[in-house]
């Protein structure tokens, strides 16, 4: 660091702190800003400071949401009757962006007996299937049982999404797991 820069050092530093953002990155980005693109900077930093102030998780799902009960939640167009558990509220983004799915969802980043609560809460109202979107991994295979087995007094359909190899990545470069989950649910030609 740089001696008598205190405040661009602790921007650095700021910038630095955040997932994947190295030293380069993050003296390249501070640079920029203070020297290149103040008013970007001042654009950023009042975006970053509106949404501490008005993001929170969704009381029920655990999407993010500038109200208590998102807009997913309300949407009375979405199928009731599947639910995509998620382990973060980042992964709906990721469903969402495509539209491939239309159902309600549920945030697991915390397996507490609250959270089961509020699961079991929103199970009792029409849903039939309960589909986990879950990152592969056997920590992941446990949880899976785990809320089966606490869920089973309810007449449900618990499916996963599917794992294997991606398309385009030759068999060398997939992972053990991926390729065993891949064998395992092989399909008919």
């Amino acid at each position: 660091m740089m001696r008598g820069l205190e405040k661009f050092n602790n921007l650095v530093e700021a910038f630095e702190s955040l997932p994947t953002v190295g030293k380069k990155s993050a003296l390249r980005f501070a640079y920029h800003m203070v020297l290149n693109d103040t008013f970007s900077a001042m654009k950023l930093s009042n975006a970053i400071e509106s949404a501490i102030k008005s993001i929170r998780k969704c009381e029920q799902c655990g999407a993010l949401s500038e109200h208590e009960i998102c807009d997913i939640c309300l949407d009375e167009m979405r199928d009731i009757r599947k639910l995509c558990i998620v382990e973060s509220a980042k992964d709906i983004f990721v469903l969402e962006e495509h539209r491939l799915y239309d159902g309600k969802y549920f945030v697991l980043d915390n397996l507490d007996q609250e959270s089961l609560e509020r699961l079991e809460f929103i199970i009792k109202v029409e849903v039939k299937e309960i589909i986990f979107a879950l990152t592969p991994s056997l920590a992941n295979d446990a949880l899976i049982l785990f809320i089966e087995d606490k869920l089973k007094a309810y007449p449900l359909i618990f499916t996963k999404i599917a794992q294997g190899v991606p398309t385009g990545v030759h068999l060398e470069n997939v992972d053990m797991l991926s390729l065993s989950k891949a064998l395992e649910s092989r399909t008919k030609i």
